[in-house]
């Protein structure tokens, strides 16, 4: 597995918590860091994931208006978390991180929803990707 697939994993751990427990990214990302400086064997997937978070929170509100309009019919509320947290590292990855190619953020996002959400959720993740990527 590659450094980047276990920093999206990283990742979608610390937004799914932050979600679940009502804890701002800022907060749950803080104490991600202080757990991370002691597993040197993980730096390298630890810096993407930080990026990831960071790039979150700093364009949340572009992120989750381009799910939104994208998402037909679901809110980001109704979604589940796990989805709203691969959704949010996706569409950051596609609008913002011109290293990662549209198709690898779709499918690493996708895979992820396979291995950790609902059986509707990668077609779901897949479909709400592609049409952010779509409309850039």
């Amino acid at each position: 597995m590659s450094a980047r697939t276990k920093a999206r994993k990283r990742a979608l751990d610390i937004l799914f918590q932050s979600d679940i427990r009502g804890d701002s990214l800022a907060t749950t990302l803080a104490a991600e860091a202080t757990r991370a400086a002691s597993e040197p064997s993980r730096e390298a997937s630890w810096l993407y994931a930080r990026e990831i978070v960071d790039g979150v929170i700093d364009n949340r509100d572009e992120i989750d208006e381009q799910i939104t309009t994208s998402s037909k019919d679901w809110s980001l509320e109704r979604m589940p978390a796990v989805d709203r947290a691969l959704l949010r590292m996706g569409a950051w990855e596609i609008l913002f991180n011109d290293a990662v190619p549209t198709a690898v953020a779709i499918d690493e996002a996708v895979e992820l929803a396979k291995e950790f959400s609902t059986d509707d959720s990668a077609a779901f993740v897949n479909g709400v990707l592609a049409r952010i990527a779509r409309s850039t």
